[in-house]
């Protein structure tokens, strides 16, 4: 039987651009992003983004499959972890039917893959993505990929491979400071506010003071804050 491949990542509807907040930290991975949605012609492919983690890179990588997706001419668009790749090339070869997989792939109008990290060590897998890669730019279609670190530092990819990565436009997206924290805290806890009308309020030095204590990343401080508004409205007490 032929591999079943309709079980790829379909695209979140809370990540869209109007949904991601823009600071210092992340403005220029956010501006080239929009860019190149915006472009017909591609001035740089592919477009990699890279940085430490839950600091917004899924984020942005569906908010351009939706962007691309809802232009008629954009065609098709396929978004996919590094480990979903893995896990269906794989599944390709012990159904040998490796042919699918790379028709499914070299088929696409745009491609995004998320987490190309998962690949270190991966020899096979990388070769296969390399030869897919390579296949997608030859034929000018767009690719977009985010990594955690930059295509130098990819371990074991081979040096023709990191060359190719880093041959379109490479940004980074930076720890968010506090001001940007503070925005996506406010506006985080407004979307919360709206779903539990009756919930207890938290007030602006409550959320700052979430924003100055979390600094790792904005997943963790998310996370928090879901912590604090929960608590507050299952033992019935405003937080001070």
């Amino acid at each position: 039987n032929s591999p079943n491949y309709t079980d790829d990542w379909p695209l979140d509807d809370r990540f869209r651009f109007e949904k991601f907040i823009v600071g210092a930290s992340n403005e220029l991975a956010y501006a080239s992003a929009k860019r190149f949605c915006d472009q017909n012609k591609t001035d740089f492919n592919p477009l990699y983004i890279y940085g430490g983690v839950g600091l917004g890179k899924t984020h942005l990588l569906h908010a351009i499959g939706w962007s691309l997706k809802e232009k008629k001419s954009c065609g098709n668009v396929l978004y996919l972890s590094a480990e979903r790749f893995m896990f269906q090339f794989i599944k390709s070869l012990r159904q040998k039917d490796t042919m699918s997989f790379k028709q499914k792939f070299r088929s696409v109008d745009v491609l995004i893959l998320d987490d190309i990290q998962f690949m270190i060590g991966k020899v096979s897998t990388q070769e296969e993505f390399f030869h897919t890669f390579n296949s997608l730019l030859d034929m000018n279609k767009k690719v977009i990929i985010s990594g955690d670190r930059s295509p130098n530092d990819l371990g074991s990819f081979n040096e023709r491979m990191k060359s190719r990565l880093s041959g379109g436009l490479v940004v980074d997206i930076m720890p968010a400071d506090y001001e940007l924290r503070f925005s996506i805290i406010k506006n985080k806890y407004s979307e919360l506010k709206q779903k539990n009308i009756n919930s207890y309020d938290l007030e602006d030095d409550v959320l700052s003071f979430l924003s100055k204590t979390v600094t790792s990343n904005v997943r963790e401080l998310e996370g928090a804050l879901n912590k604090v508004f929960t608590f507050s409205n299952i033992l019935g007490k405003k937080i001070d």
